[in-house]
């Protein structure tokens, strides 16, 4: 099992050296991924009509590709990921761009988890339709695995069209592994299709066993099984102590989750140290790094 952090940057700030120190002590702990979340607008909860969403404009989100940039040069082998890029309000070939060339500056440490948000505003800032973003996004993994793959592309599709071009640099494998978040069945069928891995967003794992099986279903039908995929989880700092951290991670155990990412926020750790802090007892509870 692979065990990684979630960065917490609603809490943490933007200091880059506080950053660096945060991702190095990470590595050195022996944590293996650090996840990022993404949002590139919050809305003004007083603006007309009012907002209900968890995150607003007062909520501080880096860009999690120029995050990943930066931090890719302090780490040699820490792994970025995504939890989860909101895509289909993102240009296509830009995103294949961008993640073509972190992958082959951080030597391949790239994963990419994606879905589909749930920010209406966002989208229509960006200038993408929120409506059809289900429907985009099987098109747009399609489009994304082509131009990591191939030097050319040809595609015509109902919202890509590509007229003989392609990207360079390619990613170091010529794929990046892309994992998909959110649990509706539409989902999980898109990541049994096209996935490399599956981020429910669940605290405890019975919540996630009537997904797993119908996950299993959608696997058979393309011929494989859930050892093909990953399933990564998260545990929440604040939810109990070390002995709950420990039961928590043999639930998931049982469900066969490969990766376990650590969330420190939430539980009042307004400085950078306080999480860091917080990572290492996490990662000493657990016995890592023996």
């Amino acid at each position: 099992m692979r065990f990684g952090v979630v960065f917490p940057q609603l809490e943490f700030g933007h200091d880059p050296g506080a950053l660096r120190e945060y991702a190095q002590t990470a590595e050195a702990l022996g944590y293996t991924h650090l996840l990022a979340y993404d949002h590139v607008l919050g809305a003004n909860p007083k603006r007309p009509g009012g907002w209900k969403g968890p995150y607003t404009h007062e909520n501080p989100f880096l860009e999690p590709f120029v995050l990943f940039s930066f931090l890719a040069q302090l780490t040699k082998r820490l792994e970025f990921t995504t939890g989860i890029l909101i895509l289909p309000q993102r240009q296509t070939a830009l995103v294949a761009k961008q993640a073509a060339t972190l992958d082959v500056l951080s030597g391949g440490r790239l994963r990419l988890g994606v879905g589909l948000g749930w920010n209406e505003v966002e989208y229509q800032a960006l200038g993408e339709k929120f409506s059809n973003r289900g429907r985009r996004i099987e098109e747009q993994i399609k489009v994304l695995q082509r131009l990591w793959a191939e030097p050319l592309v040809k595609f015509e599709g109902r919202w890509h069209q590509i007229p003989d071009a392609g990207l360079n640099p390619l990613p170091v494998n010529r794929k990046i592994p892309i994992w998909f978040g959110g649990h509706h069945e539409n989902v999980l069928k898109r990541v049994a299709k096209y996935g490399d891995g599956w981020m429910p967003n669940y605290r405890k794992a019975a919540d996630v066993q009537p997904h797993l099986e119908l996950l299993d279903k959608f696997l058979e039908t393309q011929g494989k099984k859930r050892s093909d995929i990953g399933l990564e989880a998260r545990i929440q700092f604040g939810d109990g102590d070390p002995n709950a951290w420990r039961q928590t991670l043999e639930e998931w155990k049982a469900v066969d989750a490969t990766h376990i990412t650590i969330n420190t926020m939430g539980v009042g750790l307004d400085t950078p140290q306080k999480h860091i802090d917080a990572i290492k007892k996490f990662a000493k509870e657990m016995g890592m790094g023996k």
